[in-house]
């Protein structure tokens, strides 16, 4: 029994540890979609269907500090989530 619950501890670790590494994956704000934006920090899904309709108005992010352009994202958000951030040309459509 004290075998089967090491055991189960231990699942459960590994299964927050591969949580906790998807979740910082960098993010490409070039070609992510709304719903992969908002697993950046202080990101809901109205701000990050805003980055998608800005990117879309004003083509791609040149830098990560561009997305401070995008109404309700300032200095804090980009700053929690600069690691993160990721800008490459989106893929062809």
């Amino acid at each position: 029994m004290k075998q089967l619950v090491h055991i189960v501890a231990f699942l459960l670790m590994m299964v927050a540890a591969a949580a906790q590494a998807a979740q910082l994956e960098p993010i490409n704000i070039n070609s992510a979609d709304a719903a992969t934006l908002t697993q950046l920090k202080g990101v809901g899904a109205k701000f990050a269907q805003r980055i998608v309709e800005y990117r879309q108005k004003n083509g791609p992010f040149s830098s990560g500090e561009d997305l401070q352009g995008v109404r309700g994202i300032g200095s804090k958000v980009y700053q929690s989530n600069r690691d993160r951030i990721v800008v490459s040309d989106p893929l062809p459509k």
